[in-house]
């Protein structure tokens, strides 16, 4: 018998002042069987750093690798597709084709990422980016993490602030180029 997926919910009080969007956002999404938990926070957080309204998971799940993990549609195609860990070269060339902009969210070594992106013949590859976090950051987050979250996330100037409850978890939430060498962002 297969395992079922679990259902989180994500109430998060969103202040972007990078983007001047402040607004609560309320969405509900799957921890799949096969998902580790830094996925799906992963996922939650690239979900809210750029949302819009036209920004949705991906229809088929985690069941399709050629879609992305996020995207946001407009009439000629993707604008935005952004993928979650470390995807594969095949992946991230047929991302760069197919939108206009490409972001990478991973809790993975950045620069097993970006050996990979240099070795391989990726469409417009200079122009991905990159945003790590550290195990340890979602290790706490972890912690917390319930079958409903209620989260105030604050972004400024490529710093990030989560508060759940009684926990502040400042960050770096800047992204890294494909040739220069990073580590995943640790708490300021």
């Amino acid at each position: 018998m297969a395992l079922a997926s679990v259902l989180h919910r994500f109430r998060i009080s969103l202040s972007d002042i990078d983007r001047d969007i402040y607004k609560e956002i309320d969405f509900r999404v799957a921890l799949h069987p096969s998902e580790a938990p830094h996925y799906l926070l992963t996922r939650v957080l690239a979900f809210a750093l750029n949302h819009n309204d036209d920004l949705e998971f991906s229809p088929s799940g985690l069941g399709d690798p050629d879609q992305p993990a996020l995207r946001q549609m407009d009439p000629h195609g993707i604008i935005l597709w952004i993928e979650i860990g470390n995807p594969s070269a095949r992946k991230l060339h047929k991302a760069s084709k197919a939108a206009r902009t490409v972001k990478i969210y991973t809790y993975k070594d950045p620069e097993v990422l970006k050996r990979e992106i240099n070795e391989n013949k990726i469409f417009n590859s200079s122009q991905l980016e990159i945003f790590c976090f550290s195990n340890e950051f979602l290790n706490r987050l972890q912690a917390r993490l319930q079958r409903d979250n209620k989260w105030t996330l604050i972004h400024n100037a490529g710093s990030l602030m989560i508060q759940i409850g009684d926990l502040t978890e400042p960050v770096s939430a800047t992204s890294t180029g494909i040739g220069s060498r990073s580590a995943c962002a640790d708490p300021l």
